[in-house]
């Protein structure tokens, strides 16, 4: 490589690209307004979709209700608050609430109002218009009996007036119609069928499937579709949330929740006064007849000895004695309470037990000093001791019993409702405009990956100094996309008229001016002639459009240029001569006879003619050696449009007959690894001056399209055409 050239190098990078895969928050930005349109396609379309969403999602309803728990009822949390005192603060001890809200979404709840509201049955209109257009009709089942065999077939209610329906078999006949509140039944495979519509509202014609689910399935997804929370912490307030298409229903079913549960609390908590008051009527006559039978022993031995005279002292310790027996039997009760929530070596527990032992003691020595009275006196204090304390534990009872009757009567429960769902005037779901929000973001999030992802499977060499360096060969220009349809059209070679001369303030334009600057002060001398050849390694890079702009470019500048089609299998340049180079190679035709003048004065066409058999020995020959021979003593500059490389080896023969080739490479879309094997290949044949042109490039952010000696594209060295 010359001087010159290397000048001409040193002068062309002037912006580098960046090197390597990585790319730069600007130049994600540039890519994607590139695909602007592709991502306001995308964005259009996933607003389309959330508004079919949005439309095709059945309204819900959401109703609330507001219970409260009564925490002073919870005897083990009582104790846990005395015993902890204000530690207790310190730990998270499970709220009472917890236990509440997994009875109220129990079976033992739910199973009653799926009967009651009858969750079991349902009807679904089918008609998809109706449903996007949200004008859908009702209708609630209140019985319904479907047989056994046929299940889980789709049986239909077809409405035919304002309160009467059909009912349709699966195999589509009808089997029974009346009026709504009335209960059908027909007979179907030894089955009956049995059918009442408590609620109509729908148009003539409107079709509903109807079906009869399994009450399990159907308890189970009324206990998660119920919402239940503990609003604050430990305050016993507990929020219950149901939603349902209907906002009638999503209230009804709610209340009945709510009040079974609250129905089932009081009778669960009734009936352990209840249990406790049947077992104390059945002990108290046993009491009761022990007691009368102490008041007969001790009125048959006052009648046997006659009357006993007791002095202040032996009425004092039998006073005493009657005392000690009630603690004890007192103390027995709050250790039989104790129990039931502590195990026996509880401080509470043991604390009662030392209590009674102690009280045992005391009347053990009450009993000791008793024996130094006279025999009468103990077996009449003994008798009168017995009496008094059988009457004090029977009047204990029926004091008992009569507590627990008042209790089974006017329990209340621990829980109450505060507040009861009501029918809400506005629907809850669906979300239309955060439906509407996600579909256009989920869109455009797609739309970009799919730009990136294109990008990706284009993931050859984009950087003019990557080629460069690992070449050692220039990069003269890079030839940019345009948006302007005219210049499209030539980039198509749709128009023979080159896109230099047509639309000389397109960007392409000026890219080519710096190619030709950069071509004419490296290989150009002072009654120098050249012969170049433009090729490229794949098809569709650009090489046709490359080599017909260069050609104009170089007529434009005064320099009388001929552009031979030299790929005879695909040739698309066309003269206006109907004999080309296949014809001149032949000897069908003189030289002078396939040369054509073009739209561009001083631009010569030698058209590729009819394909033959056999393009490389035509090549090979030594009448194309003779043709460019005539070309070069006739013309300035002759440009030589050749195949790809990579398929055949037509640009080969040609190779060592010019004095300077130029690579077309596509922007993006050729490895580092066959670019170098492409110049491998030449080099091989010789070493000659070349050069490579990157076309179809996308502007990089900050960077200039022209390359060489030109001016460079930045804002537009001239103003687009309006």
């Amino acid at each position: 490589m010359d001087s010159n050239t290397q000048q001409t190098v040193n002068v062309a990078q002037i912006a580098p690209a960046p090197a390597g895969d990585t790319i730069t928050l600007l130049e994600a930005v540039s890519i994607l307004w590139k695909k602007k349109w592709t991502l306001f396609l995308f964005i259009i379309l996933g607003g389309i979709i959330g508004v079919v969403v949005g439309m095709w999602i059945r309204p819900q309803f959401t109703s609330d209700a507001l219970l409260q728990i009564d925490v002073r009822g919870n005897k083990s949390g009582n104790v846990m608050s005395k015993t902890m005192g204000d530690m207790g603060a310190l730990f998270d001890v499970t709220s009472p609430a917890d236990a509440e809200i997994e009875l109220l979404k129990s079976r033992m709840v739910l199973n009653y109002v799926v009967e009651e509201e009858d969750l079991i049955y349902s009807a679904t209109p089918v008609n998809k218009l109706n449903r996007l257009l949200h004008r859908e009709g009702r209708m609630d089942i209140g019985e319904l009996h479907i047989p056994e065999l046929a299940r889980t077939d789709r049986w239909t209610a077809v409405v035919i007036g304002a309160n009467s329906y059909k009912v349709m078999t699966p195999e589509g006949s009808k089997l029974v119609e009346g009026n709504v509140g009335d209960v059908l039944t027909a007979p179907y495979a030894d089955d009956t069928l049995k059918i009442m519509v408590k609620l109509l509202r729908a148009t003539e014609g409107e079709v509903f499937v109807i079906r009869e689910a399994n009450p399990l399935k159907v308890v189970r997804g009324l206990s998660k579709a119920i919402s239940a929370s503990e609003k604050g912490k430990q305050t016993g307030i507990i929020s219950v949330h149901f939603s349902h298409r209907y906002a009638d229903r999503a209230a009804s079913v709610l209340n009945t929740v709510v009040k079974t549960y609250v129905r089932q609390n009081v009778e669960m908590r009734s009936a352990e006064a209840e249990k406790t008051l049947e077992f104390l009527e059945v002990q108290l006559p046993g009491v009761k007849a022990k007691l009368d039978s102490a008041e007969k022993i001790l009125a048959d031995y006052r009648h046997s000895i006659g009357s006993v005279d007791m002095t202040g002292e032996t009425r004092a310790h039998l006073e005493k004695e009657v005392d000690l027996q009630k603690q004890i039997i007192k103390l027995e009760q709050e250790k039989q309470e104790a129990t039931r929530l502590f195990k026996a070596e509880h401080p509470t527990v043991r604390t009662i037990v030392k209590q009674q032992n102690k009280l045992r003691a005391e009347l053990a020595k009450l009993k000791a000093k008793a024996e130094s009275m006279p025999l009468t006196q103990q077996e009449v204090m003994r008798l009168q001791e017995e009496v008094q304390v059988n009457n004090e534990v029977y009047t204990t009872m029926l004091n008992n019993i009569q507590q627990l009757r008042v209790v089974r009567a006017g329990e209340v429960g621990n829980v109450r409702i505060v507040d009861y769902a009501q029918i809400e005037p506005t629907q809850s779901k669906p979300k239309k405009f955060n439906i509407l929000l996600c579909s256009v973001a989920a869109s455009f999030m797609l739309g970009v990956l799919l730009v990136f992802l294109m990008r990706m499977l284009r993931n050859g060499v984009r950087s003019s100094i990557e080629i460069e360096r690992a070449t050692d060969i220039s990069v003269y220009a890079k030839i940019p996309e345009t948006s302007n349809k005219d210049a499209q059209a030539h980039r198509a070679l749709k128009k023979s008229m080159p896109i230099v001369a047509s639309s000389p303030d397109d960007p392409a334009s000026e890219a080519f001016r710096s190619l030709q600057t950069a071509v004419e002060f490296s290989h150009f001398s002072a009654n120098k002639k050249l012969v170049s050849m433009v090729t490229g390694l794949i098809p569709g890079v650009g090489k046709s459009f490359v080599s017909l702009n260069l050609s104009a470019l170089h007529a434009l500048g005064g320099k009388k240029t001929l552009l031979i089609d030299a790929d005879m299998r695909r040739g698309i340049l066309r003269g206006h001569r109907s004999f080309g180079l296949v014809d001149v190679l032949s000897g069908k035709c003189a030289f002078d006879d396939a040369v054509g003048q073009s739209e561009v004065e001083g631009l010569f066409i030698m058209s590729c003619g009819k394909t033959p058999l056999s393009p490389s020995e035509l090549l090979r020959g030594e009448a194309f050696t003779n043709m460019l021979a005539e070309a070069r003593s006739k013309f300035d500059v002759v440009v030589i449009d050749t195949p790809p490389l990579d398929l055949v080896a037509d640009a080969e023969i040609i190779y060592p007959h010019v004095d300077f080739s130029l690579f077309v490479l596509h922007y993006g879309k050729h490895g580092m690894d066959q670019i170098k094997e492409a110049v491998t290949k030449m080099k091989r044949y010789g070493e000659k001056p070349c050069a490579f042109v990157l076309n179809h490039c996308e502007r990089d952010p900050g960077h200039y399209y022209g390359y060489g000696y030109g001016y460079g594209y930045g804002r537009g060295y001239y103003r687009r055409r309006k």
